[in-house]
């Protein structure tokens, strides 16, 4: 952003005029040309060469959100896709937006990662302003404000997506809210999935989820539900076993937002992986995921 001063020091006028708690806001009237929905589409394909890929974004993919006894759990799974080649193995999916919340991001990866390190900005910068987080309304309202000033590059196919889910301190409960293209939002019940294996993650979610799962419970399910996704979306990543890349998956409850560690997810992924053994299509000892069985 071009901030430059005036001679005698001073920040410009924009910078010191009393205004919207909003940074976007901020943002769009002192310099929109950086904003994701101010920059113009290049003229010629979006990757250089002729190669597989070539004219293609990568895109991200499948993302799950359950909600819980405590919270809320979100998982995503670490594949990026860029037509039929894998542009990365590794990619981050789920973000924490506040203390509170979180995101994940389906559709094209670069300008969705841009959206939420924004609105990570933009709630901060509430924060600062106002003195006081914002509320869950205030943040589910605010992200779809921020998916409809992107539908210009959304309808030349650079749309974004994202999931946001989060505890909500007023309603002391987890939520999930969707989105559509346009920005329009949708309360979800119980759970949620997004990207191009959703369809496949949302029926290892019906047969799966139960109502009041403890945190563990719910991580199994998630991990169990990207498997399904992996198993038939080849732009969805499976655990990778060999490099140990393992699924992100975030938890929020009344006590802030965690991202569960490797060394914490890498038996649940083993778990998965050797109830599905003899079975891949899903797992002969289901009672374990969603019953008395240990996790």
């Amino acid at each position: 952003m071009n901030h430059s001063s005036d001679q005698s020091g001073r920040l410009p006028a924009a910078f010191l005029r009393p205004g919207s708690s909003s940074f976007t806001d901020f943002v769009r009237e002192y310099s929109p040309e950086i904003l994701p929905s101010g920059r113009t589409l290049p003229t010629t394909g979006l990757m250089p060469g002729g190669g597989p890929g070539a004219g293609e974004a990568p895109h991200a993919t499948t993302i799950v959100a359950l909600v819980f006894a405590d919270g809320v759990v979100m998982a995503g799974d670490r594949r990026a896709t860029a037509g039929p080649t894998i542009a990365q193995r590794d990619i981050q999916k789920v973000f924490q937006t506040d203390e509170h919340s979180c995101a994940g991001i389906a559709g094209v990866a670069g300008l969705a990662v841009e959206m939420i390190r924004l609105f990570q900005v933009e709630l901060e910068h509430f924060e600062k302003l106002e003195g006081a987080l914002m509320s869950f309304e205030g943040k589910a309202n605010r992200l779809s404000t921020m998916i409809r000033a992107n539908l210009g590059m959304a309808m030349q196919g650079l749309a974004v997506v994202p999931l946001f889910a989060g505890y909500d301190l007023d309603a002391g409960r987890g939520r999930i809210v969707g989105y559509d293209v346009t920005g329009g939002r949708s309360e979800e019940r119980d759970h949620h999935t997004v990207g191009s294996g959703s369809i496949f993650a949302r029926g290892a979610l019906k047969k799966l989820y139960r109502p009041g799962m403890s945190e563990a419970e719910t991580v199994r399910v998630a991990v169990e539900a990207l498997w399904d996704a992996a198993d038939d979306d080849s732009a969805t990543g499976g655990p990778d076993l060999l490099r140990k890349i393992w699924p992100v998956v975030g938890v929020a409850t009344v006590e802030g937002y965690r991202r569960l560690p490797d060394e914490e997810l890498e038996p649940v992924v083993e778990a998965v992986v050797a109830g599905r053994r003899g079975n891949p299509g899903g797992n002969p000892g289901i009672s374990a995921v969603t019953g008395g069985g240990g996790i």
